[in-house]
Formats: structure tokens, sequence, C-alpha cells
């Protein structure tokens, strides 16, 4: 196990880890209906995400002709209390999440969860699933201050900082994620089966993975690179 080829491994949540849709989706529309809107069908949610729940949101009210700021506020508040308290009604970890974590951690690389959604709310969910443990480190998109999340590099550096430095990858769904990852200098793997923004061999990762399952198998070619 010596020989695996990374010293930390970092993962995005949404779309990676954990399917969230139906939950993100709820929150949404939610907040929508508060605002008097008509909610978004649950076939359309998948792709609004992507950068957090403020930009979700704001995709939707843009793509309605947009809201004054005071008003797009009342909505976002009305998102997030909902979240808060429905963030793993129906989120569910992907199928070998577990098994494939512990492979990770066996081959003696280290865990770090990057993500845009806020940290109180990611400790929450994977609290709730039993996953937060698996994690050295967890750092959301409000955790190091405005501007400094995905696609900025900083919650990557951050990340490796923190655990001592060594070889570090990256895996994610999105092209907030590759951007981060490439801005890093460090190598992504995109997870073909998330949420992408583009199809995922457009995305510019270094591998594809079409089940997390996968992972560990890419991460040891790409180590051999």
């Amino acid at each position: 196990m010596a020989d695996f080829p990374f010293d930390i491994v970092g993962l995005d949540l949404d779309g990676t880890l954990l399917e969230t849709h139906r939950d993100l989706g709820a929150a949404v529309n939610h907040a929508l209906v508060v605002g008097g809107q008509e909610p978004v069908p649950l076939a359309g949610i998948e792709g609004l995400i992507g950068g957090g729940a403020k930009a979700m949101l704001r995709r939707v009210t843009d793509s309605r002709g947009g809201l004054p700021e005071d008003e797009f506020q009342v909505l976002y508040k009305a998102l997030l209390a909902y979240y808060a308290d429905h963030n793993s009604d129906h989120t569910r970890p992907y199928p070998g999440v577990e098994d494939t974590l512990g492979a990770i951690t066996a081959r003696g690389a280290r865990l770090a969860l990057i993500t845009n959604k806020f940290e109180s709310f990611a400790r929450q969910i994977l609290d709730a699933l039993g996953l937060a443990q698996r994690f050295d480190v967890i750092l959301g998109g409000d955790t190091l201050g405005k501007g400094r999340s995905k696609p900025a590099p900083d919650p990557l550096l951050e990340a490796r900082a923190m655990l001592g430095g060594g070889s570090f990858v990256y895996v994610g769904d999105s092209s907030y994620d590759v951007a981060a990852a490439r801005a890093a200098g460090v190598p992504v793997v995109v997870a073909g089966y998330g949420y992408c923004d583009r199809p995922p061999t457009e995305l510019g990762g270094d591998a594809v993975i079409d089940s997390f399952a996968e992972l560990v198998p890419a991460l040891e070619r790409l180590g051999e690179r």
C-alpha cells in the first residue's frame, strides 16, 4: 500500500461524494414559492447545481428575468432556513463511497472534503450520514472568507497546508472543481456520474470516472503517468 501515488485526496461533496439534488431542489423550490414563483421541476434541478446554493437560486431567478437584490435576499434566506432543517432528508452517498474511502485511507492517504456548500451544512450532512469522521479536513465555501471558494485554488491549497503538504489530487464534477485544481497546480479527476455542467470529457480533467468505485484504480493509473 505504501506506493499509493497521493498523500492527500481532496473531494467535492455535491455530485461527487453525495447525491444531493433532491434536498437542494426542495430548498430552492421552497424559496421560489415564498417569492410567489413557480417551482422548478425535479428533472431540471441537477443542471442548476454548482457554485453553492446562492448560485443555484440566482440561475433560476435570472432565467425568469431576475429580481431586485433585496427581493432576492429574502428568497435566499428562506432557502437557507429550509435547507438547514432538510439537508439530509433524501441525500445519500453514491454507491461505493464508504468502501472506496476506506480503501484510500488504508493506502495511507488522507482525505479532505472541499465544497462550496457552507461548512456547517457540509458537517451536518456528513454527520447525519456517518461520514464526517472519515475526513481529516472539511472546508466549506464560507470557511476561508469571501472570494476564496472554488473556482479559486485557495481551499485546495489550504487543505494541503493543513495536512502538512505532500502530493495532492482533487476529485470533482464541475468546471468549478477543474478550474480550482488547475489554479492550484494539482491533478483532477472528473466524477462523470455527477452534476457536470459540461460533458465530463470536456471539463478538462486528467481522468474521468463513471462511478465512485472506480476512483482508486483511476488514482493509481494517474500516479503512473
